[in-house]
């Protein structure tokens, strides 16, 4: 089978701590070589409660690294009754990783010290940032990023810049586009924004959604 052959999530992934939490988003398209293969791809999950994760690269690879980091992150939760810190799940994920998996991934949540976002690369590395991108449009995520970003951000304010990336790196990147999912981790646990709502915020934006 050649690259051009394996479904891959091309991908724009964003991670953004905020105020009360982290937002973690993508956009929804699955390409093949040249191929739009999918445009309703999960591209970000929860692994819990209180934690999630976004996936860039090859979709068989990201579904079973899911399954497994979700089992993991129970499986702690049931033994200590508690859950799992965000750093613990990244180092979880990055040991993982370490086992060949073709992906780059975001890990961000909540847990008693505030949110936290890690970036996850294939070799195993992880890095805590504020806000970060992954995937073949996060170039120009990144510089809309560079542009809206300001600490302790509103949800509301976040999930903003969040769509503003997502549209510059829709219009600019054709591995990326379709639809958007965004997702709130904060006190109160993991929240998917509803598409109606994301929907009517790229209007009142300017955008067409999808694009």
């Amino acid at each position: 089978m050649s690259n051009e052959d394996v479904l891959k999530t091309g991908t724009t992934t964003i991670g953004m701590r905020i105020k009360d939490g982290v937002i973690l988003a993508s956009d929804q398209r699955a390409t093949m070589g040249n191929i739009i293969a999918h445009s309703d791809v999960q591209k970000v999950y929860p692994l819990a409660d209180n934690l999630g994760m976004t996936i860039a690269g090859v979709v068989g690879h990201a579904q079973l690294v899911v399954r497994y980091i979700q089992s993991e992150v129970s499986i702690y939760s049931m033994k200590r009754g508690s859950s799992m810190s965000v750093k613990s799940a990244a180092t979880l994920v990055s040991n993982v990783m370490r086992n060949g998996f073709y992906l780059g991934l975001i890990v961000g949540g909540y847990d008693s010290t505030g949110g936290h976002v890690f970036s996850i690369d294939a070799a195993g590395g992880y890095i805590e940032d504020e806000f970060m991108s992954i995937g073949s449009g996060s170039t120009f995520a990144m510089g809309s990023l560079e542009a809206s970003y300001k600490k302790n951000m509103t949800k509301k304010e976040a999930i903003d810049v969040a769509i503003t990336a997502l549209n510059s790196s829709r219009k600019r990147d054709s591995a990326s586009g379709d639809g958007m999912l965004i997702s709130y981790i904060g006190p109160k646990g993991y929240e998917e924004i509803p598409q109606d709502q994301i929907k009517a915020r790229c209007e009142e934006l300017g955008f067409i959604y999808p694009s």
